[in-house]
């Protein structure tokens, strides 16, 4: 596969499977003021897996609530509904898209990253006074092309990896030499075949470089949370340069050292038992 030859690569992309119409439609409903939560309440309750999911985080020790919640409708009025579909979301995304045979990523890894970067950036959406749960799953799936590209083109995607451990080349440059496109874009393309909100789709689809009427919206929180996860070096990313943090980005959250610190305090105590919760 070269740079000129996308077939591939798109076609793989259009014939992935959806996520479980329930995740769809709780995704859909970020930003929404009349979102109907008893009818999405009852239609989580029917799905088991979900339901059983729900029950296990909402009796976490991370709550506090152990052995007492019974039924999801209890889970999300003890959560919120904003922290219920959350968790529900990061859940069953983790569950479905796991990878799969001959994968060239650490799935572990990867997903300890991505919870990292949720954690990060819905730390950095409360600092800011940006919806904090938008944030969470936008920083969840930012990356959600790399998880692809690498799981459907294990071989093209060792000569990336390649580049990146022998040339210290960033990521998304290794891999448009190799695809044509790199993981933002691949990532993109999936959060528009799902029909995503548009703004969780700028988030996936440039986490990297955010447009500058971006910056001060989930698509700079997501960069910038990005960018401070792998400096912390938390969640693994062996071989992965420390992306670069744009100074607008930065500058656009208006936030303070003071917030910086707070941030990463509430991240690195939040992390360990989130992935314990979720993967």
């Amino acid at each position: 596969m070269t740079a000129v030859n996308l077939a591939p690569v798109m076609t793989s992309l259009r014939d992935l499977p959806a996520l479980p119409s329930i995740v769809l439609d709780l995704i859909q409903t970020l930003g929404q003021e009349d979102v109907d939560v008893t009818a999405l309440a009852e239609k989580m309750s029917r799905d088991q897996a979900l339901a059983a999911k729900m029950l296990r985080l909402a009796n976490s020790s991370f709550y506090g609530l152990a052995g007492k919640v019974k039924t999801v409708k209890q889970a999300i009025v003890v959560l919120g509904f904003d922290s219920a579909r959350a968790l529900a979301v990061a859940g069953n995304v983790i569950g479905s898209l796991h990878g799969g045979a001959g994968r060239r990523v650490d799935v572990a890894e990867f997903w300890r990253h991505s919870i990292a970067t949720a954690l990060c950036a819905k730390n950095l959406a409360r600092q800011a006074g940006i919806d904090q749960e938008a944030a969470f799953i936008a920083g969840l799936l930012h990356d959600i092309g790399r998880l692809v590209l690498a799981t459907r083109f294990p071989a093209e995607y060792a000569r990336v990896q390649g580049d990146c451990e022998r040339n210290d080349t960033p990521v998304n440059v290794a891999e448009l030499r190799v695809f044509g496109l790199d993981h933002q874009r691949a990532g993109q393309m999936l959060a528009e075949a799902w029909k995503f909100p548009p703004l969780i789709q700028r988030a996936i689809g440039q986490h990297h470089a955010p447009a500058s009427a971006d910056l001060g919206d989930l698509p700079g929180v997501v960069h910038v949370a990005n960018a401070m996860v792998h400096a912390l070096d938390l969640g693994g990313g062996r071989h992965v340069a420390v992306p670069r943090l744009l100074d607008a980005a930065w500058d656009s959250l208006g936030l303070t050292p003071e917030h910086l610190l707070t941030v990463c305090r509430d991240t690195e105590g939040q992390f360990e038992e989130t992935c314990r919760l979720l993967m």
